[in-house]
């Protein structure tokens, strides 16, 4: 059966006793709602391997207009949100010395700049190799030996400048991994996909300190959740509970302004249709309330349950000026369901959802815009997709799910603990001739 009593307890104690940071789920339970600081420290001109002298410092304005502030990220904290995630680029002008990609310390210091800010206001943080020009996100044809090299180099150093910092700063350590060709997964690029995230993780791991047991974030193929249900292998690890993977949701693209093919959608949620009349033809037709429940009970089914919570990385719909008033409504109305609806069913199914926000004010008219605050002016640009976040937060609980599943009897044909660690309830190592409840696999085993 299923125990939900004393686990946070036995986790606390077991982190204590092994002078580990916390687990993923217990990290995960703290993180929600999260936040984007979305087209600025990945901003830049795509050349990848390019060498500047200033380490491109001016690439953080490139995209949008305001410079990253400690007031900013105030303002921030300031509106409920408990974590940031930081989209970043290093080899695309961020290196000194060409295809040896050893990071400029001017841009490692402003990195580090950016993340203290957060830091000082007790958030978590999200460091991630985002884009980075395509260099190996879009590259994954094959599994490169000369690539891999330049991507452990790339996470070492970035490791080891972290390396003191606790659990509120997690590593992720891709963004949008193409595996599609022609638009349908790719056997040979999710495994060459999976060799590059087992390099991640083990070159993280092999730097020490709050490292080896720091939350590692991993990518699904494209981040898209059919394919981590279906085809991702999670990378082994040093032990058991520390990471976490990552899926992106943009649905329907044509509702969120990802994709919109000549056929806009403005309105999405069953209540918020337009009933009749020339605009039911922007009335969004699928991907809306029992398609988003399903598609996170999903990842729930397949990752949550088994101790990997979900980074939902992005998610977010453009914000549209429809002219009309009763329209807009209906609009308005829509986005504040959606952002509700992704937190809440996000949380409830022990995922953390960090809104995609770009820091432009201004709706370009039916067009729309993915901005939720305002970073020039300390003002909310969005009130729906604001007041939506925050109900949704409000309204969900992260589930009562641990490392510890379940009680079971003892197997006597198990393999000893010489090959299957066990901890006594404080989460100390315990021989075989302890008797009573102990942890062994995730499990609270009676002997």
């Amino acid at each position: 059966m299923k125990q939900i009593l004393l686990i946070s307890t036995l986790l606390t104690l077991s982190a204590s006793a092994t002078a580990q940071l916390p687990s993923a789920m217990e990290v995960g339970s703290r993180m929600y709602p999260g936040w984007n600081l979305g087209n600025t420290l990945e901003a830049g001109d795509g050349n990848i391997f390019s060498t500047n002298a200033a380490g491109n410092l001016n690439f953080e304005t490139y995209w949008q207009s305001t410079k990253t502030s400690q007031a900013v990220i105030d303002f921030v904290k300031a509106q409920g949100f408990r974590s940031v995630r930081i989209p970043c680029s290093w080899m695309m002008g961020h290196v000194y010395d060409g295809t040896d990609v050893t990071v400029h310390p001017d841009w490692m210091k402003r990195v580090k700049e950016i993340v203290d800010y957060c830091i000082n206001d007790d958030l978590y943080v999200v460091l991630n190799d985002h884009w980075d020009g395509g260099w190996l996100e879009n590259n994954l044809a094959s599994y490169n030996t000369e690539t891999a090299e330049q991507l452990k180099s790339l996470w070492t150093q970035i490791a080891n400048e972290f390396k003191d910092y606790d659990e509120h700063l997690l590593f992720a350590g891709f963004n949008e991994p193409d595996c599609n060709v022609s638009n349908q997964p790719n056997a040979q690029r999710i495994a060459a996909l999976e060799s590059y995230e087992q390099d991640f993780v083990d070159a993280v791991r092999a730097t020490g300190g709050n490292n080896a047991s720091r939350i590692l974030v991993v990518q699904a193929p494209s981040t898209s959740i059919e394919h981590a249900c279906n085809y991702l292998h999670m990378p082994t690890d040093v032990l058991e509970g520390h990471m976490m993977v990552e899926v992106h949701y943009y649905t329907p693209p044509q509702f969120t302004g990802v994709w919109e093919n000549n056929s806009p959608l403005y309105f999405w949620g069953a209540a918020n249709h337009v009933p009749s009349g020339s605009y039911t033809q922007y009335n969004a037709t699928w991907g809306e309330e029992d398609y988003l429940y399903n598609q996170l009970k999903m990842m729930y089914d397949h990752y949550t349950t088994k101790g990997y919570p979900v980074i939902l990385g992005e998610y977010g719909a453009n914000w549209r000026n429809l002219g009309n008033a009763a329209l807009q409504k209906k609009h308005d109305a829509s986005i504040k369901l959606f952002n509700r609806l992704v937190c809440e069913y996000s949380i409830n199914h022990g995922a953390v959802p960090f809104v995609w926000d770009i820091n432009v004010a201004n709706q370009n008219g039916t067009g729309g815009i993915m901005t939720v605050i305002d970073r020039n002016s300390l003002s909310v640009f969005c009130p729906p997709a604001m007041e939506g976040i925050l109900e949704g937060t409000a309204a969900a609980t992260w589930p009562a799910i641990s490392d510890i599943e379940q009680i079971e009897t003892a197997d006597p044909k198990e393999k000893q603990s010489s090959q299957l660690p066990t901890y006594n309830l404080w989460g100390q190592p315990t021989t075989d001739s302890q008797r009573g409840f102990v942890i062994r696999r995730g499990k609270l085993i009676l002997r």
